[in-house]
């Protein structure tokens, strides 16, 4: 009898540590990682994860610590490094669920226009629903500014959003929110973007320094909203820092299914 018994509660073990084993690699196959990039003297990539039906949870940029422990500080053109400072990141093809084509991964050691404001070293992560194509063939705003001044409708917009003068060529329109903190006198430590280009909203862009990134391991915030989609499809609702076991990410998340209107 204890044989037995001693058997039942081996083969109930073993059941139960494969039970487990299964359900660890069916969670592990719900994130998706896409192809790592050299970036600086580290590692970067983009991973994406779904829930239990295969719909969005999650698109993120994991960047290494060995990345982020050796950015580069020189002014952009500088001589003095050779780290990459801008790369584009693919998303694994199973993210075509969501309007996310490509993410460009910007570092900016000395901030950009308009300096009195951006100035400070800063990460720009682009998340784009234009393609990569669509994106390399924007000219330079002086070339030929008709289509970066074509704005999507203001609906396709959070209200309190205003565009930037201007543009950047492989990029688009920026368009800011002026109730942003950095707006209003406070010091630029993250805000978020939204992007244009020949009447479409082409990217979604959380803008954050260096020194909060460092300073804040886990951060959330909500991310603006508009009234209207464009294209149909899950549309995140959440920005997220989260640094764990030497990588930091930075995630957009809460997505929520919209219709084009």
């Amino acid at each position: 009898m204890k044989k037995i018994l001693l058997f039942a509660a081996v083969s109930l073990l073993a059941f139960s540590s494969c039970k487990r084993d299964k359900e660890l690699t069916q969670k592990k196959e719900k994130i998706f990682k896409g192809s790592v990039q050299t970036f600086q003297d580290g590692k970067a990539w983009s991973w994406y994860e779904v829930d239990e039906a295969g719909n969005p949870l999650r698109i993120a940029i994991a960047i290494d610590d060995a990345a982020m422990n050796t950015l580069d500080t020189s002014a952009p053109g500088g001589t003095g490094h050779q780290h990459v400072n801008s790369i584009s990141l693919k998303l694994h093809p199973k993210a075509e669920a969501t309007p996310f084509s490509h993410i460009l991964l910007d570092w900016a050691p000395k901030g950009h226009e308009p300096e009195v404001i951006y100035g400070k070293p800063h990460f720009d992560f682009h998340f784009y629903t234009s393609t990569e194509a669509e994106r390399n063939a924007i000219p330079l705003y002086e070339q030929d500014s008709t289509k970066f001044l074509n704005y999507p409708a203001p609906a396709y917009l959070p209200p309190t959003y205003v565009p930037i003068p201007g543009g950047v060529p492989k990029m688009g329109s920026h368009w800011i929110d002026f109730t942003s903190p950095e707006l209003n006198g406070a010091p630029f430590t993250q805000t978020f973007i939204y992007g244009s280009y020949n009447g479409n909203v082409t990217f979604y862009e959380p803008m954050i320094t260096e020194a909060f990134i460092k300073a804040n391991p886990n951060f959330e915030r909500a991310i603006p909203q508009p009234a209207k989609h464009q294209k149909a499809g899950w549309y995140p609702t959440k920005m997220r820092i989260s640094k764990e076991n030497g990588i930091t990410n930075v995630i957009i998340e809460g997505f929520v299914q919209r219709q084009a209107s």
